[in-house]
This record gives structure tokens, sequence and C-alpha cells, in this order.
């Protein structure tokens, strides 16, 4: 009786075990199924994607232990035996954003406009020095040999006029050119024609003006002691000769600058520069001549920018009919509009500028704030072109900007600081052991074939380890057979942490 009983019990057992087992079996089955799906799911997203789990846009798939390494789907990570984590596209942007609640953004006195098109009155003053018109300056040379018998002329900037006698000279071959014509002027009128037409080629080949021959055709004298004048109203800027000296043929006499245009070199603000063209007319206003108005026009834009103002140079000539601008000078050059197309303009009052770049916080919605960098062009009466980083119809802050950028400044350190340290920390905690060959032997590190290493998932390979910053032991040599440990630092790369030679039987060497 005892045995059918104990028997029975035996049969339940088993049947319970048996169905526990089968219940097991399924429900491991069913696991791995859904796991198997997910994974599948999973292996199919690729970047740009949109991640059905989260709702967000996928950028790239990394090791959090090595960030540098980018991969574009999903799959385990070849420097850990970890599955890759994806990236989103506001991973990055979040971290420097700020929300801030409607009723602090009221007591903030946030203030926000919308970025619109529109014609910019490209208005621009800038400050400049007159300069000499380096194309109204004559320039006087001695044509023959001769001596300085006078000099009117002596110290430079005296003003001249035109025909006004600069200097005299006493030329010994005008002097012979002179008799020579003379003589056939007194002979015969048989002898006149050609000889008198040769005579006359002959003082022009000597360097006599026009006026100097005709001075003696008229007077019918010999003219031993010439004037040189000046053809132009000015002032002297270089002196060459003084009485008594002796002059040759090329040598400069005088400079003589005529002042009835001169250059301004007005200083244009080189984000400005597009309100310069060469040709278009400005006005100008001179504060020794208070209520007089200058006119003039753009000559040219100088390839010279002033690294430490960052203003472009605008060569400007303007009409000095009074000679009343004198080098030197300061004036205000005014640019007018130039009546371009619609821009994109923004306050100007809404530009952060940090010298390196320029800001402004957008209006994200939802109580957000972010802050985007832009480039600007022009700017006149309150608004600022921008020429990159905004769209038409987006909000940027107009008042109280600074407080969000300093808050997102703040976090946004905070956020890189934190990035940067934990994958190093992480990094700097995971030893690695392997077993390999000595290939060759540098003060920076160890070229090593080495099998595999299991708990970084690399084959067998040979490849470059860095030294350990207490350094390597002295008596390594190519061949060896080691055993060694090392990590990864942030860049990823191998650095060793200590190095030992493996004996023939297989151990280590003390």
């Amino acid at each position: 009786m005892k045995k059918h009983v104990i028997g029975a019990a035996v049969a339940v057992l088993l049947a319970g075990g048996a169905l526990y087992g089968a219940y097991q079996v399924g429900l491991k089955h069913g696991t791995n199924s859904a796991q198997t799906s997910a994974a599948s799911a999973s292996v199919s997203l690729k970047a740009g994607d949109v991640d059905p789990k989260t709702g967000k846009k996928i950028l790239y798939w990394h090791d959090p232990m090595v960030p540098a390494q980018r991969f574009d789907k999903p799959g385990k990570s070849p420097f850990m035996d970890m599955p890759l984590v994806p990236v989103y596209e506001d991973a990055g942007a979040g971290s420097a954003a700020v929300n801030v609640d409607s009723r602090i953004t009221q007591n903030l006195g946030i203030r926000t406009v919308e970025v619109k098109l529109g014609k910019l009155d490209s208005v621009l003053e800038a400050p400049g020095n007159v300069a000499i018109n380096e194309r109204g300056i004559e320039v006087i040379q001695a044509r023959t040999t001769g001596f300085v018998e006078h000099a009117y002329a002596k110290t430079t900037l005296d003003p001249v006029k035109r025909g006004q006698p600069l200097v005299t000279l006493y030329a010994p071959e005008w002097v012979a050119a002179q008799e020579e014509y003379l003589a056939v002027a007194r002979a015969g009128s048989e002898l006149h024609g050609n000889l008198r037409d040769a005579a006359l080629a002959r003082m022009r080949q000597v360097g006599m003006t026009e006026g100097q021959i005709r001075l003696a055709e008229t007077t019918g004298k010999l003219q031993p002691r010439l004037s040189i004048a000046s053809s132009v109203d000015g002032v002297i800027t270089e002196v060459g000769v003084r009485d008594g000296m002796t002059v040759t043929p090329g040598m400069t006499l005088f400079r003589v600058a005529d002042l009835s245009t001169v250059w301004v070199v007005a200083e244009v603000p080189e984000s400005q520069a597009s309100v310069a063209k060469p040709g278009q007319p400005i006005t100008a206003t001179a504060s020794a001549f208070p209520g007089q108005t200058l006119t003039g026009k753009v000559d040219a834009i100088l390839p010279d920018v002033n690294p430490a103002t960052r203003t472009l140079k605008v060569r400007i000539e303007l009409q000095n009919k009074n000679r009343q601008l004198v080098p030197g000078m300061f004036v205000n050059v005014r640019f007018g509009s130039q009546g371009s197309a619609d821009k994109l303009l923004v306050p100007t009052e809404s530009l952060i500028r940090t010298g390196s770049r320029t800001i402004v916080m957008v209006d994200s919605g939802n109580g957000g704030f972010s802050p985007a960098e832009v480039k600007t062009g022009a700017e006149a009466n309150g608004q600022t072109e921008v020429t990159e980083g905004l769209k038409a119809g987006q909000k940027v802050v107009a008042s109280g900007q600074f407080l969000l950028d300093s808050e997102a400044s703040l976090r946004g350190t905070a956020t890189r600081m934190e990035s940067a340290s934990a994958p190093a920390a992480a990094v700097a905690a995971q030893e690695h052991e392997g077993v390999g060959r000595i290939e060759a032997v540098s003060s920076d590190g160890i070229t090593i074939s080495h099998g595999p290493i299991p708990t970084l998932n690399w084959r067998a390979m040979t490849m470059e380890f860095m030294a350990p910053p207490t350094g390597l032991p002295k008596d390594l040599r190519a061949g060896q057979q080691i055993r060694f440990r090392f990590h990864l630092d942030e860049d990823g790369m191998a650095v060793l942490s200590s190095v030992q030679p493996v004996s023939a039987q297989g151990g280590t060497k003390p």
C-alpha cells in the first residue's frame, strides 16, 4: 500500500515538473521573440530617422566611452561590450536653451520682435582726413644744363598761382639756340622759310617752352636768362634748387600740388563697407567751416584694413574750389542710401556682440529661448541687416536678452563639462589586459602584436600603445613576449599601465 502511494506522489511531481519546464520554455521563447522583434525594429533605424520610442530625430549613434567616434546605424560598440547609444537632434541645442515661465517673462520685461524684410536707409557717417590729390601734382624738371640765377620759391607749402615764376636760369644751350634763330631772323627774306623753321625746332630741342620761344620771337632780342613758371594754382611740396646751383637735365626743381580737388581718406567700419561704392556721390562737412556742405564722389575702396579698429579705408575726391581745405583737416563724410532691395532686418538692440561673433536670442515657443549666431551687414536708424542665421517670421528678443544669454551660457558650459568629464572617468576606470610580442620600441610607446582582447571585443592585431606616464621598463626589446595592461584615454588612444616580460615557460619574469 505504501509503495502505491509513494509511486503516485512521484508521478504527480514529475508531471508538475514537466508542466513547469514547458511553461518556462514557453516564457523564454516568448521573451526572446519580443526581444528579437524589438531588436529588428531598432536595427532598421538609421541616422536621420525618428525614434518611435522618443519621437525625436536620430543624428547618429556612439559609444559613451569613446564619444568622438560616430556611427550611422545601431549595433554593438567595437570598443566596449555594450550597444551603441543614439544621439538625438535636440541633445546639443537643448543644453544651451532656456525655458522661462510666462509670468517670469513678463516680470523680466522680455520683449520679442519679429524678423521682417524691409528696406534699409543705408546712411553712414564716417570721419576722414584731407590729403593731397596725387593726380594733381606737377613735377618741374630741368631740360638742359644751366645755372640758377634766382629761386623765387624757397620753402615748401608756399602758395603759388598759375603763371607765377619759380626760378630764373641761365642756360648756355638756350642762348646758343636763340642766337641761331635771331641770326636767321635778321638775314634777308630769301633765307627765311626752312632755316627759320629749323631754328625754331632747335630751340624746342634744347628744352625751351613755347612761352620762352614766343618771347624771343616777339622781342627780337636775346634772352640770356629765362624763368620757369608754375602751370597750376596750388602749394609747393618740394624745393630742389637754391641760388647759384648748377642743374642738369632731368633734375627735379619743384613739385607743385593742385588743390582745386583734394582727397579725403575716410575710415568705414568693415561690416558696413558695402555702403560705399566707387563713383557714388557723397556730402561732407568740415569742423573748420561750420554750415558749409561740400560735395564729392567715392574715388576708390582701398585694399587696406586697420587691424586695430577693423575699418576699411575709402578714398573720396572732394571739390575744393576756394582752396579752403588743406591737407590734414578733419571732415565728416556722409554716404547716402543706395536704394537696394529688401533685406532681412532686426532691431540693433537685439544683437549681442561678444567680440568674435554676434548672437541673438530666438523665441522657440512655449517659453523657450535659444541662442543663434548671426552675420550682420549695414546698420541705420536702429535697424541692422542680417545676412545669415535667421529667417523671416522668426522672433528675436529685443530686451532682456542679456539675462537669457547669460543663463544659456552657464547651462551650455555645465553640460559640456559634464559630458567631457563623464567619459574620461569611465575610460580611466576600465583596465584591459593582453598578451603579445613586441615588434618595435620607441620613446613614445611600443608596437605590439597581441591576441584578442575580450573586454574590448578586439580581435588579434598589431598596433601601437602609448607609454605610461611613469615611462617604459629599460630592458624591453623587439621579439619579447609580454603581458601588458592598458586603458583608453578620452581620445580613444591605448595607454599602457604596466608591461611584464613573459618567460619561455609562460610565467612572468620578476
